[in-house]
């Protein structure tokens, strides 16, 4: 064994969330958010059967992932890194791991919202392929009062689909 394999660690991996992940997802949701969803939002959201993911390193989540998939489209309603976690790909590989998820149950377009203060979201989103398509206008609770939201979309390709030539 090399030096390299003796530290590498194992990729974090995706898997529904569950109903008994709700106490650490809260405990995420409330450092990284100043104005988070409650543990009630993400119960109905499970129960309502959305998609809902969590991205688990070793023992402990890290990320969390919720869709909302109909009539052909997604729209990704909640999508979070553990703060101490950002900067490492996580949310790349999440991101990607909810596109799968919302192509797997029919959807040939994603949608979501970003606060305009979330550069590094931003940069992400632009990064995997989405475009900004319009604004919602005090779409957020911000603490000088309300905050738009950016929309984004990006249009889902299928797995096997070859990408594009421009022209």
């Amino acid at each position: 064994m090399n030096a390299v394999a003796a530290y590498r660690q194992p990729q974090p991996a995706l898997r529904p969330m569950r109903e008994d992940d709700l106490d650490e997802v809260m405990a995420i949701e409330v450092r990284a958010y100043p104005f988070p969803w409650t543990v009630g939002i993400f119960r109905d959201c499970l129960r309502a059967g959305y998609p809902s993911w969590v991205l688990q390193a070793d023992a402990r989540i890290i990320g969390y992932g919720v869709l909302s998939v109909a009539v052909g489209e997604a729209h990704l309603l909640n999508v979070c890194i553990e703060p101490g976690e950002q900067g490492r790909g996580h949310g790349r590989r999440l991101l990607r791991g909810l596109e799968r998820a919302a192509r797997g149950q029919g959807a040939q377009r994603v949608f979501l919202e970003v606060r305009p203060s979330n550069p590094a979201a931003i940069a992400l989103y632009h990064d995997e392929g989405f475009n900004e398509i319009g604004r919602r206008p005090r779409y957020y609770p911000a603490h000088a009062g309300r905050e738009d939201a950016i929309v984004m979309a990006k249009e889902l390709m299928a797995e096997s689909d070859p990408p594009r030539m421009p022209g």
